[in-house]
């Protein structure tokens, strides 16, 4: 699918890995609509780009359907989806002093980045339905956003790889769901990557998680991960797989 002239859809498109898509794709010619929960922040950031930011909070069914809406009402369809929304939690199934997992924190932790993910899903692909396909029969393509953690999950990471690991299950059926109707749906599932999160460790955790990274022995860019969406986007033949974006990187136990 061509980037010029599409509409696009980015959710978490404040900050990080999806500002960095939002400001990949208004470079070549879509017209982007930046998703956040964060309102002031995404409509700064979508501002500086000349694009259009919603506050929205993605596990919200009639907050993202509106989102949606206004996209289609605006620019006659919807074309690219990227979820990049999402939490990162920490905590052991049973603590050192023998208290179990806080229950709230795992439900809140799959509802924002699963069900989430999901609810973004299910309302664009809705919407897309409606478009005139193009000359490979595409209307559209999903990209959604899992975690190397989805398989090398460390200690305390049992919500988050949960989630996370929901994310990459589901590509392969959502895919074939929304096969008949020329929407692909792919999923990247990144290492570590230089986003506000990181930078608020300290420099030697920091030091420590690029040691772990084979090659290149860095942080990855949020820009890297901007370059694999427009190549995905770009590819009709990639669909229903997670491609993981990590510097082959496997993460430790701990």
């Amino acid at each position: 699918m061509n980037l010029q002239g599409s509409t696009a859809l980015v959710t978490g498109a404040a900050s990080g890995l999806g500002e960095a898509t939002a400001r990949t794709f208004a470079s070549q010619g879509a017209r982007v609509y930046l998703i956040d929960r964060d309102t002031d922040r995404v409509a700064q950031t979508a501002a500086s780009m000349g694009m259009t930011g919603i506050g929205a909070d993605v596990t919200d069914p009639v907050g993202m359907a509106n989102a949606v809406a206004r996209a289609v009402f605006e620019t006659g369809g919807l074309h690219l989806v990227v979820n990049c929304a999402g939490i990162v939690t920490g905590a052991r199934t049973v603590g050192r002093e023998g208290d179990p997992h806080d229950l709230d924190l795992f439900i809140r932790t799959i509802q924002v980045n699963l069900i989430g993910t999901f609810n973004v899903i299910r309302l664009s692909a809705a919407a897309m339905r409606a478009n005139t396909p193009n000359a490979e029969g595409e209307r559209g393509v999903i990209i959604a956003t899992a975690s190397v953690a989805a398989y090398d999950g460390q200690i305390g990471q049992a919500a988050y790889a949960a989630s996370k690991g929901g994310i990459a299950a589901m590509t392969l059926p959502i895919a074939r769901d929304l096969a008949r109707d020329g929407i692909r749906v792919m999923t990247i599932a990144p290492g570590v990557f230089a986003t506000p999160m990181m930078a608020s460790l300290p420099e030697a955790a920091r030091t420590t998680l690029e040691a772990l990274v084979p090659f290149p022995s860095r942080l990855g860019k949020p820009e890297e991960y901007a370059l694999l969406v427009a190549a995905i986007v770009g590819n009709p033949m990639l669909n229903g797989e997670v491609i993981r974006l990590d510097g082959a990187l496997r993460m430790p136990g701990k």
